[in-house]
């Protein structure tokens, strides 16, 4: 009996996981899902994990996902993937090799030339960027009982950099979590500045201008500082440089924007687009090959990085591997404009779904139905609504870090 196809998927996040999902009902291939955490990352999840607000759902355990299925999850990072001999070697010194080999390696964080601000500031692409915020700005806190009214000012300012939908969910969610903070700490709340900075001429750019001055309006109801056209050149231990200004913080989130995985320009013979995507035909195969395909981030989709992009390509991939290994025709993949809900403070969303915009609290539950939708379509209903409606606060949060510790 000949060996079955091998499918290597690498990367355990959105995209990675639906190719995995979408192959698990073909007894006829032999499936791989490579990924460098044990965990998926629900990045959705990352600004409330950073103001004690996340459930547990925030990360959920691969095994979990795929408890029950004809699908093997190995712990391991892709270092080196060589399409001439169908292989990827991963950080642990084994060699995965593939017939079909499916990239879901996402993003990363771009400081656009500025590597000097990696050390300085906070991220915010993982669970773990998150919890060292979340714990940064409670050490803060709690150490500012006998601090001077200059280390109180100092202390009590956290600036956002980037204006797109990461940096304006955290800002809107940082307002109320520092309060808490003051008030659990003894510390004077008139001391807390939240400042929103973005290079461009308003928030979140690639939604309609109606949408960004809802969004706009919504975070200075917060007591959000927005400064716009604004670009960073510099930042030392406790002043951050903009063109015309700058400004004394402790704290300081990049959230100014994302490139694709740098492992992807080490790929002897992969195309790349001017954003350092891959190039990729109709098929979502590597330009050039026939077994590569890139799902996510990584891929030259005019709509590419977003969650609901990396799920419909995903889907999209696994089926076509499905077909192709009938021996059937496969179909051109269509591109399609994602729905965006952004969340700005607790009870409170921008919706834009087509023509449609909606928000306020319906924009909310209509953002936190797509959540629970989401977990729906990786989890048994029952083991669903666990990770959907696992409580918030200081335990969950210790229970996490305790958890992502125990997985690295």
């Amino acid at each position: 009996m000949p060996d079955r196809p091998k499918v290597l998927i690498v990367g355990g996040g959105f995209g990675g996981v639906r190719v995995a999902l979408g192959l698990t009902k073909r007894r006829d291939l032999t499936v791989t899902l490579l990924s460098d955490k044990p965990y998926f990352e629900y990045l959705p999840a990352l600004y409330r994990v950073a103001t004690a607000m996340a459930p547990l759902g925030a990360i959920v355990p691969l095994s979990e996902i795929i408890k029950g299925k004809p699908v093997e999850v190995i712990e391991d990072r892709a270092v080196v993937i060589n399409p001439e001999t169908k292989t990827v070697t991963g950080s642990s010194g084994k060699i995965h090799e593939y017939d079909f080999l499916v990239l879901a390696l996402g993003s990363e964080v771009n400081y656009y030339g500025l590597s000097v601000l990696k050390p300085l500031t906070f991220g915010l692409k993982s669970v773990r960027d998150a919890l060292r915020l979340y714990e940064h700005l409670d050490e803060l806190f709690s150490s500012m009982e006998k601090a001077s009214d200059t280390q109180r000012v100092e202390s009590g300012h956290v600036v956002v950099i980037g204006g797109g939908a990461t940096g304006t969910e955290l800002a809107g969610e940082l307002t109320a979590d520092l309060r808490r903070l003051a008030k659990e700490y003894s510390f004077d709340p008139s001391y807390i500045t939240v400042d929103l900075i973005d290079s461009g001429s308003r928030l979140i750019a690639e939604l309609p201008e109606e949408v960004s001055a809802r969004v706009q309006e919504r975070l200075r109801d917060l007591d959000v500082n927005i400064f716009l056209h604004r670009s960073v050149v510099g930042e030392h231990v406790k002043e951050i440089y903009l063109k015309d200004m700058h400004l004394k913080t402790k704290t300081v989130i990049w959230a100014a924007g994302v490139s694709p995985n740098e492992l992807y320009s080490k790929i002897e013979g992969l195309s790349l687009d001017g954003k350092g995507r891959v190039v990729v035909d109709e098929f979502l195969r590597a330009k050039g090959y026939e077994n590569i395909f890139i799902v996510g981030d990584g891929a030259s989709d005019p709509y590419a990085g977003t969650a609901q992009t990396a799920i419909r390509e995903g889907h999209y991939v696994a089926g076509l591997i499905s077909r192709k290994a009938s021996g059937g025709k496969p179909r051109p993949y269509s591109p399609r404009k994602s729905s965006f809900a952004v969340p700005v403070g607790t009870g409170w969303a921008s919706v834009s779904v087509g023509n449609l915009k909606i928000n306020g609290r319906v924009g909310w539950w209509l953002r936190r139905l797509g959540d629970m939708r989401f977990y729906l379509s990786i989890l048994p209903p029952l083991k669903a609504l666990k990770f959907f409606f696992s409580s918030s606060g200081l335990n969950n949060i210790d229970t996490l870090i305790s958890y992502v510790e125990k997985s690295n």
